[in-house]
């Protein structure tokens, strides 16, 4: 019978969850009793709710997550949960374990992911707890759990459950007379059975195989991550499309040496083979599964702002939306404001939250919110409380199947129809944290100094003037500039910029915004605070 140890262990400085969990170096999480002492504060952040729980267990398949989910079982053992539904392998989505939270009803989960940060022993790891509607914990719970990782003093273990988890079935402990049983998951089922009530399969398959005519050719590109086997089962085995059309599908502890992060800079490899193949369709998902690039014949980039509007007009394609109706759209702050619009013309509510999943997820509980996005790649609906990388794919496919159109034909009927919010974002990463603090303080000070709302600022033959902070102007141009919560180490400045134009909807978006770039850098002294003179990434 397995015993219970209470183990002696000393508080770590620094283990503050940031927007999406806890995002350190592996070298971190091996330190003597650290990841101990966080899965234990997230134990106890749930209090008397941990004993008799059931609570879900999985990640990304990145470097030290097996190890990990043996940490886990063995602590939640010995503080009295009574079930763990794990991942075969370790391995869940992100948003697979939303919908594994939410089907199966249980207090939460602990999901293992660096998201799209790189993978390997040099390189991240992470852990974050989802609550009981399946979405990130809230603010309330990331705050008490970080202030019990700095008052820690001791974490409960049971050394010797042995529970493999490499094979499908059910394993039970008995644990100082208390019965702890751990299930092992196939980590795709129940999430493709979701995504087949939520979506016409049969319609998308006409599509790939091309019922009616030329074959739809797709290239799903899963960067080695966690949506391997997923994208296998649906689109091998369900949609019909054969093994050609599917790239980089078995997950790797560093995916493969790459940075499974679906932009135009780390999914390269991707887009080079749909704009010189005979590819109508690309789609490229991150490490954990949540992140989506959507690309066209050509390697036609459609921006996550656009691909938010597209599919804010075209959800009556898909049957979720036919049955459940659409509530309303929402968006984070840096992402362009190009579903506002759809949101005017249908009629629907739009909202606008800050930077983090979590936010969305009170709206969808309210009742009040159908479809949201981050210009992070980032898009989901309220089927899940996670942003999700292959419902996006497959809502593009439905709309692909319904409309007959090219991704490129849909995105210029949409900006005949609703104009076009040019957006960039230039992404400076791995910089010296001090100076990127004091640029922004210094910015913030220039920003609230009297005469600056309705000062002018140009650039060639543009000129903006402030109208509101953060910074817009009266055209409704907006420049944003914010620290980013999810690297794992120094600082990543992200500068966001957004122009709106009625009519001229087909330029290149670097020239139509060089203007409003120069006074973004000229304004913020950027390339003097980061010392770089040019960003890492440029989306």
């Amino acid at each position: 019978m397995p015993g219970v140890v209470t183990v002696n262990t000393t508080a770590y400085e620094g283990q503050k969850p940031g927007t999406s969990g806890l995002r350190k170096k592996v070298k971190v999480f091996i330190q003597e009793n650290y990841t101990e002492n966080f899965i234990q504060s997230i134990l106890d952040a749930n209090k008397n709710a941990i004993v008799g729980s059931t609570l879900v267990v999985g990640g990304d398949g990145r470097y030290l997550v097996k190890e990990v989910v043996d940490k886990i079982i063995k602590i939640s053992a010995a503080n009295g949960v009574a079930k763990l539904l794990v991942g075969q392998n370790g391995i869940l989505s992100t948003p697979a374990v939303s919908c594994i939270i939410r089907k199966y009803k249980t207090l939460g989960g602990i999901v293992l992911t660096a998201s799209h940060n790189p993978g390997g022993i040099d390189n991240d790891f992470g852990i974050k707890f989802n609550c009981s509607n399946g979405g990130p914990a809230p603010d309330g719970t990331t705050n008490e759990i970080y202030k019990l990782t700095t008052a820690i003093t001791q974490y409960k273990i049971s050394p010797d459950i042995v529970c493999p988890i490499d094979k499908i079935g059910v394993q039970q402990f008995d644990v100082e007379g208390r019965q702890f049983t751990v299930e092992i998951m196939d980590s795709v089922k129940d999430y493709v059975e979701y995504m087949q009530e939520i979506f016409d399969f049969p319609k998308i398959k006409a599509l790939i195989q091309g019922s009616s005519g030329k074959p739809f050719n797709v290239l799903i590109d899963s960067m080695n991550g966690v949506t391997g086997p997923y994208v296998k089962r649906i689109f091998v085995d369900e949609l019909g499309a054969s093994d050609k059309n599917v790239r980089r599908v078995i997950p790797l502890e560093d995916f493969g040496g790459a940075h499974p992060d679906p932009n135009l800079t780390y999914a390269a490899e991707l887009v080079e083979a749909v704009k010189n193949g005979d590819y109508d369709f690309g789609a490229a998902f991150d490490g954990d599964g949540d992140r989506n690039m959507i690309i066209g014949r050509g390697a036609f980039f459609v921006t996550p702002s656009d691909s938010l509007a597209v599919l804010a007009s075209h959800l009556q394609c898909i049957p979720y939306f036919q049955g459940a109706g659409v509530r309303g759209f929402a968006r984070s702050m840096p992402t362009a404001a190009a579903v506002d619009r759809v949101a005017a013309r249908l009629g629907h509510e739009i909202f606008e939250v800050p930077t983090g999943w979590k936010y969305f997820g009170n709206l969808m509980d309210a009742g009040r919110l159908s479809l949201c996005g981050e210009e992070s790649f980032g898009t989901g609906s309220d089927h899940v409380r996670e942003k999700d990388g292959l419902w996006a794919a497959l809502a593009w496919l439905s709309i692909l199947a319904a409309t007959s159109l090219s991704v490129e034909g849909i995105l210029q009927k949409h900006w005949a129809q609703f104009g076009r919010n040019y957006f960039t974002r230039y992404d400076y990463e791995e910089c010296a944290s001090d100076p990127c603090n004091e640029m922004m303080q210094a910015l913030e000070k220039k920003m609230t100094e009297a005469g600056f709302v309705g000062s002018k600022h140009s650039s060639g033959d543009k000129t903006y003037v402030v109208k509101g902070l953060r910074i817009i102007f009266e055209d409704g141009s907006r420049i944003v500039l914010r620290l980013s919560g999810t690297g794992s180490s120094g600082a990543t400045v992200r500068l966001y910029i957004d122009s709106y134009e009625a009519k001229n909807v087909l330029g290149d978006a670097q020239v139509m915004l060089k203007p409003l770039i120069d006074v973004a850098l000229k304004l913020s002294d950027l390339k003097r605070y980061t010392g770089r003179d040019a960003p890492t990434v440029i989306t």
